[in-house]
């Protein structure tokens, strides 16, 4: 294509411009039959429609600005019709400025003077002119009087001395800038003036008289500076210099000379003077001159330029260059003379010339800069192939501009099959402009790109070559790995696989094998593969065991390829066709055969003979068959084998037969034969009878002679004898007596036995001392006492044994027996099972019997030892891709032989074609687990499996193998090797190769090629190739020049494979479409602007529009044509006529051709409005469909100005917005069929109208319009498919997504197939719900089941397919009548029935028992695997007293059936855990609060709990041991007031079940603790009427501040401390008690205890206050009771008198029944009377605890014991000594919770015994004698027994123990209340 040229024509002379051009031709198929060489091209030159030249360069010599214009390179076929194919380009030559008229070097003016200083300039185009001074631009100087003028150049107005320096005038255009330069000198008239300073540069300067001379004659001058004269006529210095003219001339000049110099003139007429100032500078010269310098495009460039100058004078720099004011441009800056220059680029190039200017002189330098870049990309590169070389392409292009820089090399890359680039040649001679690229693959597409390279380095790539393919070649190499195996006597297998890729030299086309006979001359047999996909064959109907030779070869469409290397293989052995030769059977002794025989004839083996069977069986028994195999003996021709164990004396069959790998060959004819006879056995059941003091009778049982001896005498019988009675005996006489069989052969084994005449013999004894020793995993010894042996020998041992499991004893059993061993005393019992408890008992057998059974031994566990057996029944329960789920029979528990913990199972599996390695899987400590899953396998795989148990000690035997294989799965891979090809602007040709073997994971069905355009959202298209071999598409109707992504793979009948890498092909060129949106937006009376967008569909790189119009009324034909790039969108015709219509046309232009052309009619006028929308909208019924409709409406108006186009808007209801569907629609259509709807969906329409003015408004809506149904999008999905019975599945979905549904769903249709699939068709069910149960099918097959979603038009797409197997499936009913019940506290048993038979599915193998702990199923749910025929099991290792659920499910070889419904049961209570905690406060001298917390595992229903006290060292030598039984288990304190000051105690707590549990144990000391305060001081008590007031001081702190006070009183009455009034604030120091709070006539004593965070402190010392006494203290009082008293006692003796009845001891009162518990104290009383102590139950309140509305805070102060105070028989002061004492207890009515906050106790607590006896003030005792069966003992004193008015049932027991050393000091604490 010609490139746009600017010629810069310079004065001297022009430089030729060529032209050059490139034509691409593009032959069409309708003009050009074939392409033309490029040598039948026609080029061809014009200008102005006039021919220049032909070639392909034109050469303009010398060109001028007349040659500028446009140049038409037309380029067609000699011999064609076709239209020429033109470039065009603009021609611009360019002149450099050059000037016409220049100013003088010098000019002079005068004073107020106008001067002119001309400069014209001339060249193309118009050069512009631009004036200095001194460097300065006149229009910085803006100085009015500069007038600059195109016509004279620059007249300076009215002169002024400043206006004295250099004028510069520049001339410039785009071709290059001249300069001319003037000195312009200013005149002045004044007679005495000083002038401006003189500036000297230079080394030579002339002082110039300033005076006007012009009327002067006659003159004499002097010339002086200060008061020195320089020169003159007379006076002459050096250096200085008197010139004719008056001037002075100083040479040469230094800067001394600076100074005021004075001219003097003289005459006749007199002397005038002028003085002048000389200033003398450095010259200023550039010391730093610029260099030339090379730079990279883009870079920056620095050119360096320094001046050194007088250090008076200021200097500027001036730096031009041949093309750019450098001032004036973007990138260029100027410091310090320096010029920098950025983003450097072509047009820098050039010479730079650096100008100093100064008042001491100007100097400039100048410099050359070269850019140079990167070199521009080769043009025209093709490529051919190469004729001489098939695996070559010749490759040329044109030279590139060289970015200022020679060329390195150039660069060469290719892409093979659209592969990524890569560098092929790396350093191609820059100098070539053609190359040979070799070494390439035939049958492989290549592209081609080169780029140049510089010293800046790569430029940019050329354009891509098309591509091009290599011819084809026939294969270069062999299949590879060709593996030959026989597979069967007459075929051989051959496998192999293709060349290499490279090597295959084209598309593969098949294969051609070839074989013959190995190791013999002859012809090959060929066998030819013509699918390239099949990479094996089977030969046929070769010879039995007969070696091969075997080649094969691949084939293209170009011919044969070498044929690999020869493979040779044997068919596989045949079995042999004749029986041994002269066979010899011999028996050589009774138990022994021996086979004498010749091999078979060599040709009728047809193998390799693996050896002989020697088969022998009973004449009577044939099927009792005995087989020995012998290895074949090769250097002997006579073979020899035995036959060994036969039964002897017995006649046999025996024959032979030869055997090889495949199997046995024909028998050889049967020999009837007979062993040796041989000596007999032992005789049975011998046993003696009629045992006479001279004789007796023996008998027996064997039918053959026989042989008695006794007495070294034998007597002979016959063989039908069987007692004989042996006569002439002594009589007691002890005998030995033996029996044996006789045959030919000899005597038997000999049967003996003693025994005594006249004695009969008897049952023996039974043996004794059973000892058990040498324990293995299967072995005993058992050592014993022989019992008596019955007075004859001891003919038999029999041990018996007991296993013991789960706590159970089975049925005894025989073990062992031994015979013959009459003096045996230890046995070695075998065969026992590992792991297992035994005990032993055994008897001892004499002729007469049995003895008794021995004791049992003691119980003994075998070790434990490896399984003996693997689990049975291994099996296949299903298969998915990638896992096989098999189950097994496990082993019984019996034959663990270890713990059941340590058992597991282990499977082997391995791939049946020995691929990949053997893998293992356990199953841990999961003795009843029956199944597992094996992962992680490959799909569609055969594997080998096996299993086996193991434990601790090691593994089991493997069980059989077992094949399993894996389901079909989608392929693992993608196709590989694809390759796209763009076959024509909408068509690409598709090519792939299959998936490997190992990638197919199934039969692959076919292929799937995705393929959609680059950057779409939407999901690609497919197209489906069916078949594997079929390896190609055709992918038609395309998107033109459109990139298209795309991709293959392959799908099974499971599903889609990966998809392949994505290749990205674009289709070729094509002609363009319509330009679309066409309008004319601006409309005069002769002139339209057009405005349009780009194509749609623009099929390739547009390069232009062309814009034709007409008018409307004119010649269809004569059409005025403007062309315009592409990069344009709008255009404005002109010269058009007023009020007519013209007719535009719109196409766009390809590299292939114009396009479709937009047509439209337009108006020229200015009267224009918006249409009107369209009107009447409607879309009839029968144009609506699923998922497009068809709308009419009716034009409206145009607005006199042509419709363009038609908007749709739809809106989807009920509740869409207004979206725009179609934004161009035709304006000539007034119907349009709406697409890209939904179905069974509502919508509605409007549309617009749009002219060349704008838009019309919106059209009225449509009426609702709804779309027909279709058929679904989505099948429903199959979460479960399930066997529920051995004909049936039942199925479950989900239903599809209601908007996949397009209509109203009707139902689903489930489609199942047996397996495997001969045939496509499907068994067909309509169901509604989302589940159905499948039935009517066989049993024992594997089925296919699909589904699909149907509506009233039809199916859906069909579900993933899900595979199932029938003929077993889970129980459909659980186990009935399940009963749970107790057995202990941590045994359940449980008992079921199987479920019906109809509802099993199957054979039953067993159930699983679920079993958790009520409300904690998750975690704690156990299983528990029991199998048939166990219907019963026990859960052990429960809970104690703990609720559990059971539930039971029933499975079979399909799975588990469902769960039975819960059932519960609680086991048994048990002991306790120990309390939680135990625990002390409130800690005194006397007494503690103990605490305890309940038992973390109760195990049962708490009954209370025993407290346990003691001191951990005796007490005054006494140690007591105290036990409070606390009934009830909301109690859990106790307050202990009986203990000893400074004492530590050991106190124990144990809670209650069923039984006592563990004690938890703590130790206190009966002191307050380290820190507690010290006691309160001073207390007093004062008295009123109503109260009293206790008062103390505060004593010693303690180790933290006081909390609070308690104070504690004790009545005179009881004896005891307590709690009187709670806790009061730590401020307190008084306290006021109510009067009524106390009783009446009671003495009372008060202490007070300081509290702080340490406990209890100190108390204070007591105080005493009395109560008023009562009237029943009075004297008169008393008086009268006894006097009635006395009454009393006569009526009760008289009563008694007349009853006649008297008793010593009598209650005083009456009551009910009162239960006691004993306290003992037991005493070294010497004699003294045992007591027995009865506690009283007291029920009269303490008069101090009355309630007063508050509560006290919670102390841990018993209230479970209650007492009655009524009928106090005696009060004690003394010490009594007691041994036992007795009291009940009785629950407190009100618990402390209940009580409400008080300073004081509400109520008097209910108190224990213990209560008491810790200083209770509630008890008081009575005693009475304690030894009730013994008589009374006389004694000081006289006691009578109290009785209570009434008990409380719930009662508390204490026993406490007293012991002391040797004293008779009363029992301590006894004297508080004894």
């Amino acid at each position: 294509i010609p490139a746009c040229h600017r010629s810069k024509k310079h004065t001297n002379q022009a430089p030729a411009i060529f032209l050059s051009s490139f034509v691409i031709l593009h032959p069409l198929p309708s003009q050009i039959p074939a392409a033309k060489p490029i040598d039948s091209l026609v080029v061809s030159w014009k200008r102005d429609g006039r021919h220049l030249a032909s070639g392909r360069r034109l050469t303009l010599p010398a060109p001028t600005s007349l040659d500028t214009g446009l140049y038409v390179c037309e380029a067609l076929l000699s011999n064609s019709t076709a239209k020429p194919v033109e470039a065009r380009a603009h021609l611009t030559v360019t002149e450099p400025p050059s000037l016409t008229a220049k100013p003088k070097r010098k000019i002079h003016a005068d004073l107020d003077r106008n001067v002119d200083i001309p400069c014209l300039a001339t060249g193309v185009p118009q050069p512009r002119i631009e004036w200095y001074k001194d460097a300065v631009p006149l229009s910085i100087l803006a100085n009015p009087r500069y007038k600059v003028s195109a016509g004279t150049g620059l007249t300076v107005r009215r002169v002024q001395p400043g206006d004295g320096g250099i004028f510069q005038c520049f001339a410039r255009n785009a071709a290059g800038e001249t300069q001319a330069h003037t000195q312009l000198l200013v005149s002045t008239h004044t007679r005495r003036h000083r002038h401006a300073d003189i500036i000297v540069f230079g080394i030579k300067n002339v002082l110039n008289d300033l005076i006007n001379f012009v009327h002067l004659k006659a003159f004499i001058f002097s010339l002086s500076v200060g008061s020195q004269i320089l020169a003159s006529g007379s006076v002459q210095v050096p250096r200085f210099t008197l010139l004719q003219s008056g001037g002075l001339q100083i040479q040469p000049i230094s800067l001394q000379d600076t100074g005021e110099y004075t001219c003097i003139a003289s005459n006749s007429e007199g002397t005038i003077n002028a003085t002048s100032m000389l200033t003398v500078w450095s010259r200023t010269v550039i010391s730093v001159p610029p260099t030339d310098q090379r730079v990279i495009k883009g870079t920056t460039a620095i050119l360096d330029c320094n001046a050194t100058h007088d250090p008076r004078v200021n200097i500027r720099y001036l730096i031009v260059s041949l093309c750019v004011y450098v001032h004036a441009y973007l990138f260029f800056s100027v410091f310090h003379g320096s010029l920098t220059i950025g983003q450097t680029w072509s047009g820098d190039i050039g010479d730079y010339t650096c100008t100093v200017t100064s008042q001491a002189g100007n100097d400039s330098r100048s410099a050359r800069l070269e850019v140079i870049e990167l070199p521009h990309s080769p043009r025209s590169l093709t490529a051919r192939l190469n004729d001489s070389d098939s695996r070559s392409v010749l490759l040329s292009w044109l030279r590139p501009f060289d970015g200022n820089s020679p060329l390195l090399h150039y660069l060469l890359e290719l892409s093979e099959n659209n592969s990524p680039w890569k560098v092929y040649l790396s350093e191609v001679d820059p100098v070539v402009t053609e190359v040979s690229v070799g070494g390439l693959t035939p049958a492989r597409t290549y592209q081609f790109r080169l780029c140049a390279v510089n010293q800046v380095g790569r430029g940019q790539y050329s354009a891509e070559t098309q591509r091009l393919m290599l011819r084809e070649e026939a294969p270069s190499a062999p299949p590879k790995n060709i593996v030959a195996s026989g597979r069967t006597n007459q075929s051989i297998m051959v496998q192999w696989q293709p060349p290499p890729e490279p090597q295959l030299n084209g598309v593969l086309r098949g294969y051609v094998l070839r074989y013959r006979l190995a190791g013999l001359p002859g012809d090959y047999q060929e066998k030819n593969i013509s699918s390239p996909e099949t990479n094996y064959c089977l030969l046929k109907d070769l010879i039995i065991w007969t070696q091969y030779q075997i080649q094969v070869a691949a084939f293209t469409g170009a011919g044969l390829g070498v044929y690999s290397s020869p493979v040779t293989e044997y068919t596989l052995q045949g079995v042999p066709t004749a029986p041994p030769q002269e066979v010899e059977v011999l028996a050589i002794n009774s138990t022994t055969i021996r086979f004498t025989w010749n091999p078979p004839p060599q040709q009728f083996i047809n193998g390799i003979n693996q050896g002989y069977k020697l088969l022998v069986w009973p004449e009577q028994s044939p099927e009792e068959n005995i087989v020995v195999t012998i290895t074949p003996d090769y250097p002997s021709s006579r073979h020899t084998g035995l036959v060994s164990g036969l039964k002897k004396f017995t006649w046999y069959f025996g024959s032979t037969l030869c055997f090889t790998t495949p199997g046995d060959g024909p028998r050889s004819l049967p020999t009837l034969l007979q062993t040796h006879e041989d000596t007999p056995g032992p005789v049975r059941f011998l046993s003696f009878t009629e045992i006479l003091d001279t004789s007796l009778r023996i008998s027996w049982s064997i039918y053959i002679k026989y042989k008695i001896s006794k007495h070294r005498e034998e007597r002979s019988l016959s063989n039908s004898t069987l007692q004989y009675q042996l006569t002439g005996l002594t009589s007691t006489t002890v005998y030995a007596l033996q029996v044996a069989a006789l045959t030919a052969a000899g005597r038997g084994v000999v049967t003996s036995s003693t025994i005594s005449t006249g004695v009969p013999p008897e049952l023996p004894g039974a043996p004794s001392n059973l000892v058990i020793s040498n324990i293995s995993p299967r072995t005993a010894t058992l050592r014993f006492r022989p019992g008596p042996d019955g007075k004859t020998a001891i003919s038999r041992w029999i041990v018996e044994g007991q296993v013991r499991l789960d706590g159970k004893d089975e049925d005894w059993r025989v073990v062992y027996q031994k015979e013959n061993q009459p003096d045996a005393d230890a046995l070695e019992i075998p065969d026992l099972t590992p792991f297992t408890q035994y005990r032993f008992r055994m008897r001892q057998v004499n002729i007469v019997g049995f003895s008794a059974m021995s004791a049992p031994s003691r119980i003994i566990q075998t070790l434990q030892a490896a399984p003996d057996t693997h689990p049975s029944n291994l099996t296949l329960l299903s298969a998915t891709q990638t896992s096989l789920r098999f189950n097994w029979k496990p082993l019984p528990e019996s034959e663990y032989n270890s713990s059941p913990e340590t058992v597991g199972y282990r499977l082997r599996v391995w791939r049946t074609d020995g691929q990949g390695e053997d893998r293992t899987e356990d199953v841990e400590r999961a003795a009843g687990t029956n199944e597992t899953t094996i992962e992680s396998l490959n799909p569609w795989t055969q594997y080998q499996v096996q299993i086996q148990a193991y434990n601790s000690i090691g593994p089991g035997p493997w069980s059989n193998t077992v094949a399993a294989l894996t389901a079909e799965s989608v392929p693992s891979g993608s196709p590989v090797n694809v390759t796209a090809e763009a076959v024509s602007s909408t068509r690409i040709l598709l090519k792939w190769s299959a998936l490997p073997q190992a990638q197919k994971n199934g039969a692959i069905l076919g292929y799937k090629v995705l393929y959609s355009e680059k950057d779409s959202e939407g999901p690609p298209s497919v197209q489906m190739v069916e078949g594997e071999g079929s390896v190609t598409l055709l992918l038609g109707i395309l998107q033109k020049y459109t990139v298209y992504v795309l991709q293959v793979l392959a799908y099974t009948r499971i599903g889609d494979g990966p998809l392949s890498n994505p290749i990205l092909l674009r289709t070729k060129e094509d002609v363009p479409g319509p330009p679309v949106r066409m309008v004319f937006p601006e409309v005069r009376l002769s002139s339209v602007r057009v405005v349009w967008q780009p194509p749609t569909n623009p099929n390739g790189i547009l390069l232009g529009y062309q814009i034709s119009y007409r008018l409307d009324s004119r010649d269809p034909q004569r059409w005025t044509t403007v062309e315009v790039g592409s990069n344009a969108r709008q255009f404005t015709v002109t010269g058009l006529s007023p009020e007519h219509a013209y007719v535009f046309r719109l196409t766009a232009r390809t590299a292939v051709g114009w396009g479709e052309e937009q047509e439209a009619l337009v108006v020229t006028t200015e009267r224009r409005e918006r249409p009107q929308p369209p009107r009447k909208l409607a879309v009839p019924q029968d144009g609506v469909e699923s998922r497009h409709l068809r709308l009419h409406w009716v034009t409206g108006g145009t607005g006199s100005s042509p419709l363009r186009y038609f908007t749709l808007q739809v809106k989807e209801l009920p509740s869409g917005d207004w979206n725009t569907h179609t934004a161009d629609i035709p304006h000539n259509v007034t119907t349009w069929t709406i697409d890209r709807l939904k179905p069974f969906t509502s919508y509605k329409f409007r549309m617009l109208a749009t002219n060349d003015v704008g838009d019309s408004v919106l059209s009225k809506e449509t009426e609702a319009v709804t779309t027909l149904q279709d058929v679904p999008n989505e099948p429903p999905v199959i979460l479960a498919v399930k066997p529920t019975t051995t004909t049936s599945v039942l199925v479950q979905w989900k239903r599809p997504d209601d908007n996949s549904i397009n209509g109203v769903l009707t139902g689903y249709r489930l489609y199942y197939r047996e397996l495997p699939a001969n045939t496509s068709t499907f068994a067909k069910a309509e169901v509604q719900a989302t589940k159905n149960n499948t039935t009517k099918l066989k049993k024992f097959k594997h089925y296919q089941i699909v589904m699909t979603s149907y509506n009233i038009i039809g199916e859906s797409p069909p579900s993933t397919p899900v595979e199932v197997s029938v003929g077993e499936a889970a129980p459909s009913v659980a186990p009935q009548s399940i009963r749970v019940s107790a057995v202990s506290s941590s045994i359940l048993e449980v008992t079921w029935d199987t479920p019906p038979l109809e509802t099993q599915n199957g054979l039953i193998q067993g159930y699983k028992i679920h079993y958790w702990e009520r409300d904690k199923q998750n975690q704690s749910e156990k299983v528990k695997v029991i199998f048939v025929p166990d219907t019963r099991v026990h859960l052990t290792n429960l809970t104690s007293y703990t609720p559990y659920l059971v539930t039971l499910t029933a499975f079979n070889m399909a799975g588990d059936g469902p769960p039975s419904d819960p059932r519960g049961s609680r086991t048994l209570q048990s002991a306790p855990s120990q309390p939680s905690y135990l625990s002390f406060s409130e800690v005194t001298g006397g007494s503690v609060n103990v605490s305890w917390g309940a038992p973390l595992t109760p195990n049962g229903q708490l009954e209370g709990y025993r407290i346990i006290y003691q001191p951990t060292a005796p007490v005054q030598g006494v140690s007591k041991v105290v036990t409070v039984d606390v009934r009830g288990s909301w109690q859990r304190w106790l307050k202990v007031r009986d203990l000893v000051k400074g004492a530590t105690y050991t106190f124990s707590a144990q809670a209650l079940t069923v039984s006592y549990g563990p004690p938890i144990q703590a130790n206190i000391s009966a002191q307050p603790v380290q820190g507690a305060p010290g006691s309160p001081m001073e207390m007093s008590i004062t008295k009123t009427s109503s109260a009293l007031t206790i008062h103390w001081t505060e004593g010693e702190i303690g180790a933290a501040p006081v909390t609070g006070y308690v104070i504690e009183a004790r009545p005179s009455d009881e004896g005891v401390w307590d709690s009187f009034i709670r806790l009061l604030p730590p401020s307190s120091r008084s306290v006021s008690v109510p009067l009524e709070r106390l009783r009446s006539g009671i003495s009372y004593e008060f202490r007070v205890i300081a509290v702080n965070r340490y406990g209890y402190g100190q108390p204070s010392t007591p105080t005493t206050a009395l109560a008023e006494r009562p009237f029943y203290e009075e004297w008169w009082f008393l008086l009268v009771m006894a006097l009635v008293g006395l009454i009393l006692i006569l009526v009760l003796v008289f009563t008694l008198l007349l009853h006649g009845h008297s008793s010593k001891y009598k209650a005083c009162g009456t009551g009910k029944h009162m239960s006691t518990a004993e306290e003992s104290v037991t005493l070294d009383n010497g004699g003294f009377t045992a007591l027995e102590l009865n506690s009283r139950t007291l029920n009269t309140k303490n008069s101090f605890l009355k309630k007063n509305g508050t509560r006290s805070p919670p102390r841990p102060s018993p209230g479970g014991l209650h007492y009655s105070d009524e009928d106090i028989c005696n009060n004690y002061n003394g010490a009594v000594l007691t041994e036992s004492t007795t009291l009940t207890e009785k629950p407190t009515e009100l618990s402390e919770s209940e009580l409400t906050d008080s300073d004081y106790e509400d109520e008097q607590p209910k108190h224990s015994f213990v209560n008491h006896y810790m200083s209770d003030p509630t008890y008081y005792n009575s005693w009475k004698r304690q030894p009730k069966s013994l008589k009374p003992i006389s004694t000081p004193f006289g006691y009578e027994e109290c009785a209570t008015a009434e008990t409380e049932p719930y009662y508390q027991t204490v026993v406490t123990q007293h012991s002391t050393g040797g004293s008779r000091t009363p029992v301590t604490g006894f004297s508080s209340f004894v």
